[in-house]
């Protein structure tokens, strides 16, 4: 069997039913495994590869100087991120996150790639008897917390978003769910793509400038950057993921002639990593007024039949005022008119504020986490609180606790009942699925991959 399969460049293997503006549907389709999703997943890498060539490269000519890239990238982040601290220590604004409810923009725009942190290596799961693969197969692993729910990368992510109730992908753009798509398209399809895999891996695990600053924003938001902080120091460029996915490359690299095909493959890989709309750019786009009025049209329909008709703003009643699409703005301005909204001061003063906030607000539970911090923020404006924000902690649950919550989970009854009349090389083809995007953060899943990784140590 070669490493890797001659991909075709015949017309028909570029069209398909996949086209822009259908990204979610088919990030739905990847994550739930429908029964043609592979075929899907290809014709969508295809033509996202054609798209790929097209753009730039930075990559150096030749596989020799590939680590001494890598290492100027990380020196360069690092000079970076250091004229940052230097800018913020004088007394410089923030560089990213306006307030707190554009952080939470951020966190729920990038959830869809988040989600499936580490997907496009799933495929090296197959590979594990070949320590060539040890370097990507290592890194999958780690992204999977080798099967600690504290060191989880989809589970500490869900976390967050779950802490801040702001996981709600209503409003996302489909832009938002591209990157997603492909790492679960090159997670099902590693066997026709290895060298693309391994280029995207190489790119996606590089450290950016943005990391950095977005963890050491979010902690001054009162929002725990840990998710952040770990990939700073997991992605390292020394012994961390940026390394191994250098050191991956080169041990995988054909010894005959088929090397330049490799690279040239590697290399498109690589750039599928600019793709749709990175992190600096969603950051970018966030407008407060916009999105607070964007948030309210979407919960207008939900909301146009339920307020009673006693209160009237503007000859008007809230029902009347909801009734209609795009009237939300001169809604909003309406309630400053009449006073239930005032601007640029303390949030409690506005009557609007107190009918959603409190357990005892009139509103309470009409609006999630996100969308009354959005609300908040908006209203507040330019008025500080004097209180700094202080990150919600973490749960520091101790690993037997959390084997012990696993013990009745019914997948994980049958799992253990499955593997129970296997021989080892049975049971790893047992647990190999379990390790997927879209199951190794459940209880079952995090067992899997705990015994998936003693299994490989016992057969080797």
């Amino acid at each position: 069997m070669t490493l890797f399969e001659p991909l075709s460049s015949s017309p028909s293997a570029l069209s398909g039913p996949v086209a822009a503006g259908r990204y979610r549907a088919l990030y739905e389709l990847l994550y739930t495994n429908a029964p043609d999703a592979r075929q899907q997943a290809e014709i969508f890498l295809r033509q996202q590869l054609a798209r790929a060539a097209e753009l730039p490269c930075d990559l150096p000519e030749t596989t020799e100087q590939l680590p001494s890239w890598a290492q100027e990238r990380c020196s360069a982040v690092a000079r970076d991120y250091a004229a940052y601290l230097e800018e913020r220590k004088q007394g410089g604004a923030r560089r990213y996150f306006s307030n707190k409810a554009h952080a939470l923009y951020f966190l729920q725009c990038v959830a869809p790639t988040k989600e499936v942190d580490g997907a496009w290596l799933a495929g090296v799961l197959d590979h594990w008897q070949d320590v060539r693969y040890d370097g990507l197969l290592n890194t999958y692993l780690e992204e999977l917390g080798r099967g600690d729910p504290r060191q989880n990368h989809v589970v500490i992510y869900r976390n967050l978003l779950a802490a801040h109730d702001c996981g709600d992908k209503q409003g996302l753009s489909d832009e938002c769910f591209l990157q997603g798509t492909i790492q679960l398209a090159l997670g099902q399809c590693s066997t026709a793509f290895m060298p693309e895999v391994i280029g995207y891996n190489l790119g996606y695990e590089q450290l950016p400038l943005h990391l950095l600053i977005s963890a050491y924003e979010l902690r001054e938001l009162g929002i725990d950057p840990y998710y952040f902080t770990l990939h700073v120091t997991i992605d390292n460029s020394s012994s961390g993921h940026g390394h191994k996915a250098v050191q991956s490359l080169l041990e995988l690299l054909p010894m005959d002639e088929g090397r330049d095909e490799f690279f040239r493959r590697v290399a498109v890989g690589y750039r599928l990593n600019d793709l749709g709309i990175g992190s600096t750019s969603v950051i970018a786009g966030f407008d407060l007024q916009q999105e607070v009025v964007a948030m309210l049209e979407r919960k207008r329909c939900f909301g146009q039949h339920m307020h009673s008709d006693f209160c009237q703003i503007e000859g008007k009643t809230v029902n009347q005022w909801l009734a209609t699409p795009g009237q939300i703005g001169e809604f909003l301005d309406a309630l400053q008119r009449k006073g239930w909204i005032k601007r640029n001061q303390s949030p409690q003063d506005s009557r609007f504020w107190r009918l959603i906030e409190g357990n005892t607000a009139a509103m309470f539970g009409v609006f999630s986490g996100y969308e009354k911090q959005l609300l908040r923020d908006w209203i507040a404006g330019n008025w500080q609180d004097a209180q700094r924000p202080r990150p919600i902690p973490r749960d520091q649950a101790n690993g037997d606790a959390c084997e012990a919550s696993e013990a009745h989970d019914p997948e994980l009854v049958a799992l253990r009942s499955a593997l129970s009349d296997k021989s080892p090389q049975q049971q790893l083809q047992t647990l190999i699925p379990w390790l997927s995007a879209q199951r190794h953060f459940r209880p079952a899943g995090l067992y899997a991959t705990r015994r998936f990784i003693d299994s490989v140590a016992r057969l080797r």
